[in-house]
C-alpha cells in the first residue's frame, strides 16, 4: 500500500473528510496521482524495464511478486546474482562470442593419393638366329629373291636366265661368281628337267650354299694356358671398335675374363669407346697416350692379361686406308710383337662394311698382304642390298666370313650360318 490511502484511513476515522468537502478533492487528486504512477511502472516493466534492475523498474522480486513491505536492509534476491548474469537476467549490450587471442591451427584435409597400377611390362622373346637372318635380310631379298620368283615366274626363258645374272651381279655376289653360278645352274636345269620357276629357284638354292662352302667358321681358342688373343682390324667407318665391344660383352656374358687393348692411338675418341665396353663388360684396358707406339699398346697389354688372369685379349688397332702402304706395315709390327710374346695368334678378324659391296674385295686383298686374315666380320648386312658380297667374299679370297652384324642391339652380332643367310635371302616368296 501507499501512504495516501493510510492518510485517508486516518482522516475518515477523525471526521475531518466530513468537516471539509476542498481537503477531499485534494486527496482525491493524490489518490490518482499515485494509482497513475503505478501503472506506469506496471507498462514499463512490461516492456522490459527501464534498465534500473536486472528485474525491471519497481521493487519485485525475480517472480513479479512486489518488495514494497521487505525490511530495510533485505537485500534484493536479484543482487545475489552480482555481474556474472545468472538467470533471468537482461543487459543492454549484445554479448558477442569471444575471440581467440590467436587462431586456431587450420587442419589440411589430409590428401589420398590415388593408388597407381603399374602396367605389366612384358618383355619380347629375343628374337632366334633364324628369325634374325629372316627379318633383317628384306633388302637383299628385296633384290635378289623377290627378282628370281618374278623372273620365272612364266617359266625358264632365255630371258629369265639373262635377268638372274643381273640380280645376282646388283646383289654383290660378283662377276666371276655369278657367271659360275648361272652356268652350273643352266646345266642342272637341262639335266633335271627344271622347268618351273619353283624348281629352278630350289637349285639356285643349293648353288648358294655350295658356293658359301662349309669351312669352320668358329671363333678359335688357345689350347694353353695363356690368354686367347684376337686382333682386329680394318679401315675406318667399318664398326670395327662396335664390333668388338659387342664380341667383349657375349664373352663376358659367357663367363669369360676379359682384356681389352686399345691399340688406336691415333683418334682418341677409339679408347674412350672401348673405355665405355670395359666398363659395361667388367674388362681390363690397357691403354696409353694419343700417339704412342701401337706396338708398345700391344706388348703391354699381353703381360697385362697374363698378370690378371684374362681368358681374352681383343686388341683393338687403328682404322687405316687399304692403299697406305706405311700404315699396312705397322699393322704387321703389331701382329709380329704380339706373336713374339703369346705365339701364333687365334685370330685375325678383318671387319668389313657389307654396304661397300665389291669395294669391300679390294679392302680384303691389300690387308691379306700386310697380316694373315683369318676370319671376317661382316657388319651392317641388314642394312644392306648387297648381301652377295657374303658369297664374293667367300669365293673370291677363300676366307670364312665368322660373323654377321644384323643390327644395332648387342645380340645382333652373329655367328654367320650359311643355311640361315640363303633362307633369309627367299623367305616369304
Amino acid at each position: 500500500m501507499t501512504l495516501v490511502p493510510l492518510l485517508l484511513v486516518a482522516l475518515a476515522t477523525t471526521g475531518l473528510l466530513d468537516a471539509d468537502p476542498a481537503l477531499v478533492v485534494v486527496l482525491g487528486l493524490l489518490l490518482l496521482g499515485g494509482g497513475g504512477a503505478v501503472v506506469a511502472r506496471r507498462a514499463r516493466r512490461s516492456r522490459g524495464g527501464d534498465g534500473d534492475h536486472p528485474g525491471g523498474g519497481d521493487d519485485r522480486d525475480g517472480t513479479g511478486t512486489a518488495l514494497l513491505d521487505r525490511e530495510p536492509g533485505t537485500e534484493r534476491p536479484e543482487d545475489d546474482r552480482g555481474d556474472d548474469g545468472g538467470a533471468g537476467a537482461v543487459t543492454d549490450e549484445l554479448e558477442l562470442p569471444k575471440v581467440p587471442d590467436t587462431p586456431a591451427e587450420l587442419l589440411e584435409p589430409e590428401v589420398v593419393e590415388p593408388e597407381v597400377i603399374e602396367p605389366e611390362v612384358i618383355e619380347p622373346e629375343p628374337l632366334t638366329l633364324r628369325e634374325r637372318f629372316r627379318q633383317r635380310l628384306t633388302r637383299t631379298r628385296n633384290v635378289l629373291g623377290a627378282s628370281v620368283v618374278e623372273l620365272f615366274g612364266g617359266g625358264v626363258t632365255e630371258e629369265a636366265w639373262e635377268g638372274l645374272e643381273e640380280a645376282l651381279i646388283t646383289a654383290d655376289v660378283g662377276v666371276t661368281a655369278t657367271m659360275e653360278i648361272v652356268e652350273e645352274l643352266r646345266r642342272r636345269a637341262r639335266e633335271e628337267g627344271a622347268t618351273s620357276g619353283e624348281a629352278v629357284l630350289e637349285l639356285l638354292k643349293e648353288e648358294l650354299r655350295a658356293a658359301l662352302g662349309t669351312p669352320d667358321r668358329t671363333l678359335a681358342r688357345a689350347t694353353d694356358d695363356g690368354p686367347t688373343v684376337w686382333l682386329v682390324t680394318g679401315v675406318n667407318g667399318t664398326g670395327k671398335t662396335t664390333t668388338i665391344g659387342k664380341l667383349a660383352a657375349v664373352e663376358a656374358r659367357a663367363g669369360h675374363r676379359l682384356t681389352l687393348a686399345a691399340a688406336d692411338t691415333f683418334r682418341a675418341a677409339a679408347a674412350e669407346q672401348l673405355g665405355i665396353w670395359a666398363e659395361r663388360t667388367g674388362a681390363e684396358l690397357v691403354r696409353k697416350e694419343e700417339g704412342a707406339d701401337p706396338a708398345s699398346v700391344a706388348y703391354e697389354s699381353y703381360d697385362a692379361a697374363v698378370s690378371k688372369g684374362s681368358d681374352l685379349l681383343i686388341v683393338d688397332t687403328a682404322g687405316r686406308l687399304h692403299n697406305k702402304r706405311q700404315l699396312m706395315d705397322e699393322l704387321g709390327k703389331v701382329k709380329r710383337v704380339l706373336e713374339k710374346q703369346a705365339g701364333p695368334l687365334e685370330e685375325t678378324l678383318l671387319v668389313l662394311d657389307a654396304t661397300t659391296g665389291q669395294n669391300g674385295i679390294a679392302q680384303a686383298q691389300a690387308f691379306l698382304e700386310a697380316v694373315e686374315v683369318t676370319g671376317i666380320a661382316l657388319t651392317k648386312l641388314d642394312g644392306s642390298s648387297k648381301g652377295g658380297i657374303v658369297v664374293a667374299v667367300q669365293r673370291e679370297l677363300g676366307i670364312p666370313v665368322k660373323l654377321v652384324g644384323l643390327g644395332e642391339e648387342l645380340d645382333d652380332l652373329a655367328p654367320f650360318d650359311p643355311e640361315l643367310f640363303v633362307e633369309g635371302l627367299f623367305a616369304e616368296l
